[in-house]
């Protein structure tokens, strides 16, 4: 079995990268870059386990994608990693970052076959170029530009990291308590994604899948005296409102389950739970833009969504167009593909009885198509 672990550093904010998307969730084929590269090293390696680093609002996403020990992350690139390195109980551990996505087989098995010869083994490249610093021409042949991975003895780098001063590498922080290190060759194809312009340089990268994702949404609530009446975002003239934890706007509620549920990521009870305080009369205008953030930021792209109102009063005949145009904004996409219907149940049922309202959504989404930009 092998004696090492796999920590992939995933909690970054991705600020440098400028996009709407996180480099992280751009998808290679299917899988979010982070999925891609955690499993490419694993395949490679054979690694005991492959410890990943989320954003705090993206840990239990991560987790739905798979058997990896997914660690939420702290403020800072030392404080994620501090925290995988609870989780690790072998005797080395091979760190990268998520942004080293191509890094080559040869380069990895350089790392694992110079382990155990000093506390921390490090890749770089050479300077080809003349240098000059501070307005001095200086020794090139004494430059390095460090890589990740870098594999340690985990006993060395969880003490190195026990400070308050902030590396930007392992081998800073293992170096600094008097640990030994020694260098291997690096590879010009593990170069980190930074900005978006980095992406061209990376072959390894393919395309995201050309696909439609699907949700299905579906909300009802009962009526309630002496409540202002919110549906589709839009305050709506009635004698009621909706009894709810929140503000009850039973259309945006289902609509929110149908965008989760076309990004496979639970429903709105998972996200806006109604035993937390916090979400006590919430605007659910204000929930509906925290899941469209979510998306965005993960790799999707809202393609249209489609939402049936079923209510046999109030009249939502002189709201639909509000409606469209409310949720069309928040969801950052034109009006036309945000279709809103309203029916009655023929007097049938609890809607029919003028008890409460039945919404619908359906919504489609698709990756962020990164390759074609």
């Amino acid at each position: 079995m092998p004696d090492f672990s796999i920590i992939l550093l995933a909690a970054g904010n991705s600020t440098r990268f400028a996009q709407c998307v996180k480099k992280q969730w751009l998808r290679i084929g299917t899988k979010p870059l982070w999925q891609f590269v955690a499993d490419r090293l694993g395949k490679v390696t054979g690694a005991n386990d492959i410890i990943v680093t989320a954003h705090p609002e993206e840990t239990a996403y991560m987790r739905l994608h798979g058997d990896y020990t997914v660690v939420s992350g702290g403020d800072s690139r030392q404080e994620s990693l501090k925290n995988a390195l609870a989780y690790v109980n072998t005797p080395y551990v091979l760190v990268t970052d998520v942004a080293r996505a191509c890094v080559p087989e040869a380069m990895v098995e350089r790392l694992l076959h110079e382990k155990g010869k000093a506390d921390i083994i490090v890749p770089y490249l050479p300077v080809n170029d003349t240098v000059v610093y501070r307005n001095e021409t200086i020794d090139r042949d004494q430059i390095k530009l460090i890589q990740t991975p870098q594999i340690s003895r985990t006993e060395i780098l969880r003490r190195a990291l026990d400070s308050k001063t902030i590396y930007t590498d392992d081998s800073s922080a293992i170096k600094a308590i008097g640990g030994t290190v020694h260098y291997v060759e690096g590879a010009p194809e593990a170069k980190k994604i930074t900005l978006y312009d980095d992406l061209a340089m990376l072959p390894c990268l393919t395309p995201p899948a050309s696909v439609t994702l699907t949700g299905f949404g579906y909300d009802v609530h009962r009526f309630c005296e002496n409540r202002e009446m919110v549906l589709g975002g839009v305050s709506i003239e009635s004698p009621y409102g909706f009894e709810a934890h929140s503000d009850g706007d039973v259309a945006l509620h289902a609509l929110i389950d149908a965008l989760l549920g076309a990004a496979g990521a639970g429903d709105i009870g998972e996200l806006f739970p109604d035993t937390d305080a916090a979400y006590k009369n919430i605007d659910s205008k204000k929930m509906l833009a925290s899941v469209v953030d979510f998306l965005y930021r993960t790799g999707f792209v809202i393609n249209n969504v489609d939402i049936t109102i079923a209510a046999q009063a109030p009249k939502l005949s002189p709201y639909k167009t509000q409606m469209r145009r409310t949720i069309a904004q928040i969801l950052d996409i034109a009006p036309v593909a945000v279709n809103i219907k309203a029916t009655t149940t023929e007097k049938l049922g609890f809607v029919g009885r003028k008890e409460g309202v039945a919404v619908q959504a359906v919504a489609s989404l698709q990756y962020y198509q990164w390759k074609s930009k």
